[in-house]
Order: C-alpha cells, then structure tokens, then sequence
C-alpha cells in the first residue's frame, strides 16, 4: 500500500502522473469516475420539428386520384365487408359554404365509412383532422394518409408545437371531419368532446354537421387491421346542422354538439321518436355532462334495468311498439333504457348518477373515469338467458 502524503499529491500505487493526466483529460478522476454528474451535460436548444407538408394533397390532381381511391376502390372494399347503413343525409342538400362534420370515434373505419357516404360536392372538399403523433410519425404513413385522406396533422398530447391548419382550411373554403373526442373509443363508448372544435365552430361562425356511427366498433375494434367476418351491420346516421348562436360560448356549444351526437347514437337502440323525447326530458346520458333526471329516479331506472336482465324478466323480450312507451316515460321524468351490443339492458339515465364539479355542468376528469367504468359494467351485464328447447326423437 502506497503512503498517503497529502490529499493533492497522493494517488493509487502504480499510477503515473501521465496516467492521472490522461484521466482527467476524459472527465474521469483516478478512480475512473465521472469529475460532473449526468444533470450537468450542456445545454442543447431544441431543434423544432418541422411540419409535414400537406398542400399537394389538396391539389387538383391529387382531388383527382383521391376520388378515384376513395369512392371506387375504398368504398367498395368497406361496403363489401360490412353491411352499411347511411341515413340522414337529406339535412345537407341545403348546407352551402364550408362545415364542420363531427362524429363519434372507436374504430379505424369510420373515415371511411364517412367520406365514402358523404355527397360528391362535400366528399371532394373535405379535410380531415389526424393525430400528429400516430399518422405522421413517419414518412411513409404520412404520405398515404395525406393522399388517400386529405389529412392534416392536429397535435392530440401537446408534445410538438405545430401550427394548426383548421383555421386557415376553413378560410380557403375547406369542410373539416373532425373526432372531437381526440381519440378512439377503447370500450365502444362515446368519450366528453374537447373544446377545440367548438372554439373553431365559434370563431368561424360556420355549421356543424354531428355524424353517430354505431356498429364500427364491433366490426373492427383497436388491435384489428381488417373487419369481422360476417359482414357486421354499421349504422352512419347524419343530424340537423347546428348554427352557433350570436354571443354563445364555446363551452355552451360543445354541449349542443355532444347533446347531438349522443341522441344520434340513441337511435340506434331507442328509436328517432323516443331518442328525441329522452333529450327534451333531460333523460338522455351525455358523456362529459349530467342529466336532469334526478338521482333517485335513475337508482330506480337502474334497479329495474337489472330486475329485468334476470331470467323469465319483463324486459327481455320487449316489442318494437314499446319505443312510444319509453318516450312517454321519459317525458315525465322515467327511465328511458336502451340495449346494449349483448342484449342487456342499458339505461340512459345513468348520466344522472355521475358526480359533478361545482358550479358547472361538466364532470371532472376523476368522475369521468367513474362514469367511463360504470357504462362499462353495466353494457357487461350478462344477457338473459333463453329457454332452451329440446329436440324430441
């Protein structure tokens, strides 16, 4: 062992000066350790990443081949593998100018599913919003999303600083389809709606068209490239045009545009009649918001919803004429149940149990995730079960 002679001079036996010197010429000291800690790497400024052109997309012939793909070729595939449904798109033969087309999201194929029903004056002129972080990730997907949908990047996460082109699409005279949920759907649920959209509608002062899908998710959900077989039945069903009033909020408007998208949906289950007295009686479940039911009366909407999923129930085998019943129920303040994709019963007021911030109408994040994981649990309620019959010999 060497002696020490004083903490400056002294060094491990067998080590040069030469040797020392070399060490601390790398950042290293005799014993081969880093002289500053990782945190203490210099600073590098940021470099912006720089945004994927997306204006060749938008020109006439890329308008040209994208109409080709999109109604010969992507339609005809989409249709062939599932039975589709398209209602509702008389409300559009007197919208002129450019809109906002709205829908629910849970499934790649409602793009296009959306772009191959809409009419050939509003399909050749419409945008559509894709996340930056998924379908312009890289080079390749970029560009076939770009051509095949006329996409343009919208920052979801607020990881890049990107410069949104809504505003200046609108301006040129583009129709914007837009999934204000941000994302899609991981249970087939409708999520709250963002306020992005709604400040667009807003500040522009242009229509908003809400689109429900209902059957996407069942026929290709997250995790599958290609639909069920079977050819599975997806309903698109367009609604009203909604205006901005003069002097509305933005906050007040995303209401509106959730209100309409989810009584869409209800049709599906309700019917248009019994849909639409659910959302005058405030019975209707928006994701996102409360309902005017009050908290007792759902318990007891809920208690006799799952009464009825037990064998030998009332409501397991409920006749198509029962849809003026609940209409009438809901309008005075009854549960108006829907059903779920297993045949259980669902009731809308569920909303009304939801807790909410004080002072405003929208839920908070903690109780949407109650909210999100109690639709969950109640669209799992096993299905009733049928009365087997025998086969006598």
């Amino acid at each position: 062992m060497g002696t020490r002679k004083g903490a400056s001079t002294w060094r491990p036996p067998g080590m040069a000066l030469r040797d020392e010197l070399r060490l601390l010429h790398h950042g290293r000291d005799w014993r081969g350790r880093s002289t500053a800690p990782r945190s203490a790497e210099p600073w590098v400024p940021e470099v912006p990443e720089r945004e994927f052109p997306t204006a060749w997309a938008r020109s006439r012939l890329a308008v040209a081949v994208r109409a080709g793909l999109t109604r010969r070729l992507l339609r005809g595939v989409v249709w062939s593998q599932t039975e589709t449904v398209v209602e509702g798109t008389s409300y559009l033969d007197e919208l002129r100018g450019p809109a906002l087309f709205i829908a629910n999201h849970s499934s790649h194929l409602d793009t296009p599913l959306i772009l191959g029903s809409l009419p050939k004056r509003f399909g050749d002129r419409v945008a559509v919003g894709a996340a930056a972080d998924y379908f312009f990730d890289t080079r390749w997907r970029a560009v076939t999303t770009a051509l095949v949908f006329n996409a343009f990047p919208v920052e979801r996460y607020g990881s890049r600083r990107l410069r949104s082109l809504a505003s200046d699409l609108v301006d040129e005279g583009w129709s914007l389809l837009i999934y204000p949920e941000g994302t899609r759907s991981e249970d087939g649920w409708m999520s709250p709606f963002r306020i992005g959209t709604a400040y667009l509608a807003v500040g522009k002062n242009i229509p908003v068209v809400p689109i429900a899908i209902c059957g996407s998710y069942a026929a290709m959900p997250r995790g599958r490239n290609w639909p069920q077989p079977g050819r599975p039945r997806i309903t698109i069903r367009y609604g009203r045009p909604l205006h901005p009033a003069e002097g509305e909020k933005a906050a007040d408007f995303r209401r509106r545009m959730s209100e309409a998208v989810a009584r869409l949906a209800a049709e599906e289950s309700l019917g248009w009649y019994a849909a639409l007295r659910a959302a005058a009686g405030g019975t209707l479940e928006v994701p996102g918001f409360r309902s005017a039911l009050p908290a007792a009366a759902a318990q007891a909407a809920i208690t006799a919803s799952a009464e009825s999923t037990e064998p030998g129930g009332a409501g397991t085998d409920a006749a198509p004429d029962d849809d003026a019943a609940r209409a009438d129920a809901a309008a005075d303040g009854a549960a108006t149940p829907g059903r779920a994709g297993n045949g259980a019963v669902v009731p809308a007021t569920v909303g009304a149990l939801m807790p909410v911030a004080a002072g405003s109408g929208a839920l908070a994040p903690r109780d949407q995730e109650m909210a999100r994981w109690r639709r969950i649990w109640t669209a799992t309620a096993p299905a009733p079960r049928k009365p087997v019959r025998r086969v006598w010999r």
